[in-house]
């Protein structure tokens, strides 16, 4: 599990601006390291590679470079106004994080600074004859990591902001947070399978401010927990909307004014929720998206059936707990941690789906065949398959009109009932 600092140095590398100003401090050290290198160049073959023309290569740079991040970033825009706009805002932060358009802008900004710093130095004379050769050579590099950028970035832009497109980058962060969870099951914690579990005489901890708990620093907590000889219980997991009358977890030992600050600086709250320790919000942007699909302005429920395989295979990827956890490795054995139960993930993902795709024979019949794909996992996935089949009975059953569609579906659903 990452600490703190690591999670936060990882959203910070994921920023766009982050990759753009790195890829901008390159150029211009890269722009002025010709001056420190000139004096290994040889005077005489100063004149023989053509460097007198790095002024004019330079200049088409800095003028090309800024027309091709306005058009690049107003693609960026659009892509991301569809996807709010026709799928679900809560797509758009992945967009955000794709790291070949954040590449792409970056090269062009860095190119374009690159250029500007090059023309500057040009017209001081600090290159020399020495220095234009080593700055000529750079330049070529320059222009071939943008040619090919150029490329990447048109095969990459008939995708961008595409259906397809924004549900792969969901269910490639869904799919890695769930398998995450799935090797560490109490975040490398002690398992507390009930809140009842909890001492009487622990104590709660409260937050600051009202959010969503975005990432939970183990290593801090068990830290502070080895230290005071205690016991930390945690009882609101990434994902969970708290505030400052909400308990974050529980100590056994009394509250200090200290220890509340400490702790509570581990846990990260935020205005939104976050993809990589919380699988149930991967599913939930999932289901999301098949429910615009469903709306009447969009009406589209090709769409909603795709999300639906999708998900079974997501739900699939999920390790249940084995009873016997003797040889689950635990580093933070004084931090006591919940699990997220397989019934939340197909809550999450079906009862959405199943309520804005009820008058929609089509999408109900592959909503069925999803939850029997599922139910053939195990005996755990058959129990909370079998609900949400009977519950998506329910809701159909108040919207088609047809009796003839309704006998369809009840020949699909698990541990089909008896008709009245």
């Amino acid at each position: 599990m990452l600490t703190k600092l690591g999670w936060k140095f990882l959203m910070l590398s994921r920023a766009l601006w982050m990759r753009t100003l790195a890829f901008a401090i390159l150029a211009v050290v890269t722009a002025l390291m010709a001056i420190a290198l000139k004096g290994f160049i040889p005077e005489s073959i100063s004149g023989l590679i053509g460097a007198e023309a790095v002024d004019k290569i330079l200049s088409i740079l800095a003028s090309s470079m800024l027309a091709v991040t306005t058009f690049s970033l107003s693609v960026m825009v659009s892509a991301h106004s569809a996807a709010a706009n026709n799928l679900t805002p809560r797509a758009t932060r992945l967009l955000l994080e794709d790291s070949t358009t954040q590449n792409a802008l970056a090269t062009f900004v860095g190119s374009f600074v690159y250029s500007l710093v090059g023309i500057i130095a040009l017209s001081t004379g600090l290159y020399g004859d020495q220095g234009r050769v080593i700055l000529f050579l750079v330049t070529i590099a320059v222009v071939v990591l943008i040619v090919g950028t150029i490329l990447l970035w048109i095969n990459h832009l008939a995708r961008l902001g595409r259906v397809s497109e924004i549900a792969d980058r969901v269910e490639s962060a869904a799919s890695a947070a769930i398998k995450r969870r799935g090797e560490h099951p109490w975040l490398d914690g002690q398992r507390l399978d009930d809140l009842t579990d909890i001492p009487q005489n622990s104590h709660p901890i409260y937050p600051d401010n009202t959010g969503y708990v975005q990432h939970i620093d183990m290593q801090a907590l068990n830290h502070w927990a080895t230290e005071h000889e205690a016991q930390v219980y945690i009882v609101c997991l990434p994902g969970k909307f708290v505030h400052p009358h909400q308990a974050l977890m529980y100590i056994s030992r009394p509250e200090r004014e200290e220890t509340t600050s400490t702790l509570v600086k581990a846990i990260t709250i935020g205005d939104t929720r976050s993809f990589d320790q919380d699988p149930r919000f991967g599913l939930l942007v999932m289901a999301e998206i098949a429910s615009r699909a469903l709306s009447p302005g969009i009406n589209d429920p090709g769409t909603a059936i795709e999300v639906l395989g999708r998900g079974v295979r997501l739900i699939s990827q999920w390790q249940v707990t084995p009873e016997d956890v003797s040889n689950i490795e635990v580093p933070y054995s004084a931090v006591y941690v919940p699990r997220i139960e397989l019934e939340e993930l197909f809550v999450d993902f079906f009862s959405p789906i199943a309520r804005d795709g009820a008058g929609l024979i089509e999408v109900q019949i592959r909503l069925q065949k999803a939850l029997a794909a599922l139910a053939s996992n195990g005996d755990d996935f058959a129990k909370f398959a079998r609900a949400q089949s009977h519950r998506a009975l329910a809701l159909a059953k108040h919207e088609l009109p047809l009796a003839d569609d309704i006998a369809i579906l009840e020949a699909l659903v698990l541990d089909k009932p008896t008709r009245d």
